[in-house]
């Protein structure tokens, strides 16, 4: 494949394919033989992005699901829940994205109130809490009730389920959704690889992945986070194991000293390790540990949502990177602005600060609980304004360019040297709509005119003349 009219690093050239990798880059290359040549539109050429930070079966059946977040209002939900349940055709309702500014906190008492005899559960944005209506309770006790998780008041059950998504999968049973939409949303968006970071993969969750990847229901190359039992599954070209993940939970963080035997053992095993850490005490925490059993390339903090400034030194001098995500201030910056403490306004979701420190810095969209969409995120990277318009931390604003690195780091490096279009590099390539100077002056309004991955176009814009490919019937 020849690729004429494109800009790569701001100057016009052209960019040969063959075998998956890049041939040839020049100003000008004539076609051979046979050759497909594809005309860029002088738009900007750029490495397949990475999303390294991403959560697939959640959110594939997040788009199966009924949205009951912000900016909806009680009476808005309600309603929604309604329409839901007269289409149900005696199934379940799954609601996703809930927050207590929608409706405050609502319980068994309030679906029922929406839903009737429909069975529903909603999950709160945060991934840690579903709630349940009475004919939902009654499908997973079978009637009965006893040795459960579910949340009871004065013995009486709530519908609140925390933190128990084994126990709702074990109940409901294990039917992985498919992933093709997934896919198809991500290459659009000029995505060719993925880190999943449940912490609950395992080995059946692994081979899941692995079957729907051979299925070409997702074409991104996979990175797979995870539990200890990892440590026994061998990977294969396009899906590996990756760190041990840990979820730290503010009401019940682990002692700190099995914290850091299990950070040791994780190690002892060649892997690393990625701390869900959203609090302060998440962070110092792991922080101690890592400081204890002596950190590991690769060892990562997720989200690191609060940083206070005398942590910052700390988490370079170890040489842990951040995963995280700017978007959040666009999606979620009112919700803090009316929950957090002033004084910790500007420790959310730093960027800048943490660059300046030396600290390798990538992002993730975390999806379903952010949206999957790479160049939002980089806008709110560069802008950091809440919805309504309010800019929180004003320092810690990024360049577009520094904003594009937080997704073309390698996978295995996040936060290290930004990938480049070069002679020889595999051919994981996003062409956009437009040059990259226009692209900085609105990132979010880019759009992807190709995606290819190993040379393969996996998303075309239906502007571009195309051949059939995997995903041309989405």
């Amino acid at each position: 494949m020849l690729i004429r009219n494109i800009e790569i690093d701001q100057r016009p050239t052209s960019l040969r394919i063959r075998g998956g990798r890049i041939e040839a880059i020049a100003p000008t290359l004539s076609a051979e033989p046979g050759e497909r040549v594809v005309d860029g539109g002088g738009g900007a050429a750029i490495p397949g992005l990475h999303d390294h930070h991403i959560h697939l079966f959640a959110l594939a059946a997040s788009l199966q699901s009924v949205a009951c977040g912000p900016p909806l209002d009680a009476e808005g939900l309600a309603a929604r829940i309604r329409a839901a349940a007269g289409e149900a055709a005696g199934g379940w309702i799954r609601g996703v994205a809930y927050h207590e500014a929608v409706a405050g906190d609502i319980d068994r008492a309030f679906l029922d109130a929406c839903a009737g005899d429909v069975p529903v559960r909603v999950q709160h944005r945060s991934g840690r809490l579903w709630i349940l209506n009475s004919a939902a309770l009654d499908r997973l006790l079978g009637g009965g009730s006893g040795a459960d998780p579910l949340e009871r008041q004065g013995g009486i059950l709530t519908g609140r389920l925390y933190d128990g998504d084994d126990w709702l999968a074990g109940r409901l049973g294990q039917a992985w959704p498919s992933l093709t939409r997934v896919g198809a949303l991500l290459a659009q968006r000029g995505v060719t690889g993925l880190t999943d970071t449940g912490h609950a993969n395992d080995p059946t969750t692994f081979a899941a992945l692995r079957q729907a990847r051979r299925r070409g229901e997702i074409i991104q190359d996979l990175l797979v986070f995870g539990r200890q039992s990892l440590d026994a599954v061998d990977g294969e070209a396009g899906i590996r194991p990756g760190a041990v993940k840990f979820h730290l939970h503010d009401n019940a963080l682990p002692d700190i000293d099995a914290f850091s035997r299990d950070m040791a053992r994780a190690h002892a095993a060649g892997r690393a390790v990625a701390v869900h850490c959203v609090t302060v005490a998440d962070l110092v925490l792991t922080l101690s540990c890592l400081a204890d059993v002596g950190a590991r390339a690769g060892d990562r903090i997720e989200h690191a949502s609060l940083v206070p400034p005398d942590l910052i030194d700390w988490m370079a001098d170890l040489g842990v990177t951040v995963v995280t995500q700017p978007h959040f201030i666009a999606e979620r910056g009112d919700s803090y602005r009316n929950n957090l403490e002033a004084d910790e306004i500007p420790w959310l979701y730093r960027v800048r600060s943490l660059i300046d420190a030396g600290v390798p810095l990538a992002a993730g969209s975390d999806a379903p609980y952010g949206r999957p969409d790479p160049w939002a995120s980089m806008q709110a990277a560069v802008d950091r304004r809440t919805a309504a318009g309010i800019c929180l931390g004003e320092g810690e604003r990024l360049s577009a360019e520094a904003a594009l690195a937080l997704y073309t780091s390698p996978p295995d490096n996040p936060g290290g040297a930004p990938r480049r279009l070069a002679v020889g590099a595999v051919a994981d390539i996003c062409l956009l709509d437009r040059s990259w100077a226009r692209a900085c002056q609105a990132l979010a309004e880019v759009e992807v005119r190709m995606t290819l991955k190993a040379g393969v176009p996996v998303w075309t814009d239906p502007s571009v003349d195309r051949p059939q490919s995997v995903l041309t019937a989405l």
